[in-house]
């Protein structure tokens, strides 16, 4: 199934991000804008050990304690951390590990980094780099055609923070793979049914040396409980609170946080990464704060996940549109005005 869009009609968001473009240039110096992209390898890995760090110490504690809430806190961490590698194949898929170009390398380290997320590497990659040139078309956006909800409605909104976001995703994934060439679309499932493979064993290796609650535990609860919940609030920070007129705000501004950063490996700074897709993720803090005059001039508002879960469920707002101001709120918590 080729795609049907005309070729004229395609490459959404570079056609319409040009002057946008030229003025991000000029809102950061060129050798500021240079350092932004160099790209230190070592940074990289240094994330990738505190996450297996993270998945060790988690594991251990589901494995040695009988508590039932250290071993949920456990696995919730191995939620997050399992989310986290999805980061990890993100910059992959940029070519932002490696100073040098090393395409073995990067297709070993991506199909690494796919497997903890049940994930197909080639899938992954088409799908977001599709998504990056395509953003702000409804329906040419695979991310957004695909996975937003079509109903505003609470209770399907709902459904994409439990465990039914799995069968949603892989039935999307299966609608945008059938778009693609054949070659490809061999590769993907030759890669889906190695990764769904390798994952059954883990389940029965696990279940086998250690017995059901580390096999539920640290493997699929994780994946059915956790990971919904973690992927969901992090698309909740990237294209859902926008200006549709304006490239600039095609994308939601969330304001830096230590946390955040921490806890989502910096892909909290969605903006900024498709204003510049090769800035490292390690480095999109420092071009947040680059951009501080750039944003107060063009009127780019940050946003915290409170207030954004506050507008997806209470005020019940839409995908991809431009949502109403929360309400500033004095010492006392009330509200004081907009």
């Amino acid at each position: 199934m080729p795609s049907t869009k005309p070729a004229s009609a395609r490459h959404h968001y570079p056609r319409h991000a040009k002057a946008l473009k030229g003025d991000l240039k000029r809102a950061i110096p060129t050798s500021t804008l240079r350092d932004l992209h160099v790209l230190s390898t070592w940074r990289h890995f240094l994330v990738l050990g505190r996450l297996l760090l993270l998945a060790g110490l988690a594991v251990t504690v589901i494995a040695q304690t009988q508590g039932w809430l250290p071993a949920t806190m456990a696995m919730f961490v191995l939620g997050f951390v399992f989310f986290d590698f999805t980061i990890l194949l993100h910059e992959v898929v940029h070519e932002a590990v490696f100073s040098k170009r090393n395409p073995r390398l990067n297709r070993i380290l991506g199909h690494i980094y796919a497997f903890p997320s049940g994930m197909s590497a080639s899938q992954f990659t088409r799908w977001h780099l599709d998504h990056h040139d395509e953003l702000g078309d409804p329906e040419a956006d695979p991310k957004r055609h695909h996975l937003s909800p079509k109903k505003n409605s609470r209770w399907l909104k709902a459904a994409y923070w439990t465990f039914l976001l799995i069968p949603i995703y892989f039935r999307a994934a299966r609608q945008e793979v059938l778009t693609y060439p054949e070659d490809l679309r061999a590769r993907i499932r030759r890669e889906r049914t190695m990764v769904i493979g390798g994952h059954l064993l883990l389940f029965a290796f696990l279940w086998w040396i250690a017995g059901p609650r580390l096999a539920l535990m640290a493997h699929l609860l994780p994946y059915l409980v956790v990971f919904p919940m973690a992927f969901a609030l992090n698309r909740l920070g990237q294209h859902y609170d926008i200006d549709p007129g304006d490239p600039a705000r095609w994308s939601t501004r969330m304001k830096p946080s230590w946390f955040w950063d921490w806890i989502f490996c910096w892909s909290n700074y969605h903006l900024e990464h498709h204003y510049f897709p090769r800035v490292p993720f390690y480095k999109l803090g420092r071009l947040n704060r680059e951009l501080g005059q750039f944003y107060k001039e063009r009127g780019i508002p940050e946003r915290t996940y409170r207030q954004l879960l506050w507008g997806w469920f209470a005020r019940n707002e839409e995908a991809h549109t431009r949502w109403s101001e929360p309400k500033r709120r004095g010492n006392s918590g009330a509200p004081i005005g907009r």
